[in-house]
């Protein structure tokens, strides 16, 4: 886990907890539906950070004999469970008091003044002083998470926040940022609802932007749950495989290519699978003198006399010329790989097939 990323995901933990605190205690005291649902969104802000830092930690395990690729993706099966568990679970509580709330109307209201510890203090007051807290706070922990994420942005050459948080390769960030946007925008929806509620003395607009504010983690939910849910299917890797075939179109010795594959493990590790042709020219060409070289070496580690040897030509030549054309194919391929891992180092594992011959982790072996 990155210094940046750890900050990250700490913060947001330590100001949704003290936010979700303090949101409870003004919407007991005041009875503000839209307060409530504050502290329950921010509630589940605080446990889904948790869950993301549980992620993290996970991730960061190395490959071992059950997981041959890392722990990795283990990150996005935690991101899941908690953007379809947590902010579900917020979005029908939020639901849920929202309606009692609406269906109580009748027989209570946002009271004018509240009990706080053996104090009387005006509810909107107290209510709108707790929101500038949690905006304070929370708008803290934003900043922190914007100035990574803007940060892996500009790596990225992309220069739209919107675009990337669409295509960004690290989900955990993204619901950072994201969750860190909404908590903005429920405060504000929350501060909306308590401020037309004291102007008008209508309780309803308190009871709608809670709603609205249950329907915003619903909708985080759905989001998150996407994005994630992408990492989990054998997303393909555009990237990668856009790189390999830059540079197998500029290698002068490859004819073509096709059944290219990729499958992301996690942001660092790719899969790369690919068929590709050689011209014939490029495995035979200044071999000749070399397959008569090696032919002989073969033929005098034998120990025959070299009378017998002629009897053993015909085998020591074609494996001569399978260990050369091997060595030949091999280092072809290892140009392949070393120029698609400098391009795009998140691929970590490369397997090529190529008229006959197999590469698969430098190891080169003929097939029948």
């Amino acid at each position: 886990m990155s210094h940046s990323s750890r900050k990250a995901v700490l913060t947001a933990i330590v100001s949704n907890a003290l936010v979700t605190i303090i949101k409870f205690i003004a919407g007991s005291a005041s009875g503000s539906a839209s307060m409530i649902n504050e502290a329950v969104h921010s509630l589940m802000d605080t446990l889904n950070q948790g869950f993301l830092f549980l992620g993290l930690r996970e991730s960061e395990k190395p490959a071992d004999g059950v997981y041959a690729f890392g722990h990795g993706q283990k990150k996005y099966l935690w991101n899941l469970w908690s953007a379809i568990g947590l902010f579900s679970i917020g979005a029908g509580l939020g639901l849920s008091h929202a309606w009692h709330s609406w269906e109580g109307l009748g027989t209570s209201h946002i009271s004018e003044t509240s009990s706080l510890f053996g104090f009387e203090v005006s509810s909107l007051w107290l209510n709108l002083s707790v929101l500038a807290i949690g905006f304070m706070l929370e708008g803290y922990s934003f900043l922190v998470a914007m100035k990574e994420f803007l940060r892996r942005m500009r790596s990225a050459g992309q220069s739209n926040p919107l675009t990337y948080l669409l295509q960004a390769d690290d989900p955990t960030l993204v619901a950072i940022v994201l969750e860190d946007s909404a908590a903005m925008l429920g405060l504000t929806l929350a501060a909306l609802g308590i401020s037309l509620t004291a102007i008008t003395g209508h309780a309803e607009y308190d009871i709608v932007f809670s709603a609205l504010i249950a329907c915003m983690l619903g909708g985080i939910a759905f989001y998150l749950g996407f994005v994630n849910m992408r990492f989990l299917a054998d997303m393909r890797d555009p990237e990668a495989e856009q790189a390999f075939q830059e540079v197998v179109k500029k290698h002068g010795e490859i004819e073509r290519f096709h059944d290219l594959r990729s499958i992301i493990i996690d942001e660092r590790h790719t899969i790369l699978v690919a068929e590709i042709e050689l011209r014939e020219e490029a495995l035979t060409l200044g071999l000749y003198e070399k397959i008569q070289q090696r032919t002989d070496e073969i033929l005098d580690s034998s120990g025959l006399p070299k009378n017998e040897q002629e009897k053993l030509h015909g085998f020591a030549s074609t494996r001569a010329s399978v260990e050369l054309i091997i060595t030949r194919a091999e280092a072809i391929i290892d140009e392949i790989e070393a120029e698609v891992r400098k391009r795009i180092p998140r691929v970590s594992h490369i397997t090529l097939e190529i008229e006959g011959v197999v590469q698969q982790n430098h190891s080169v072996i003929p097939t029948i």
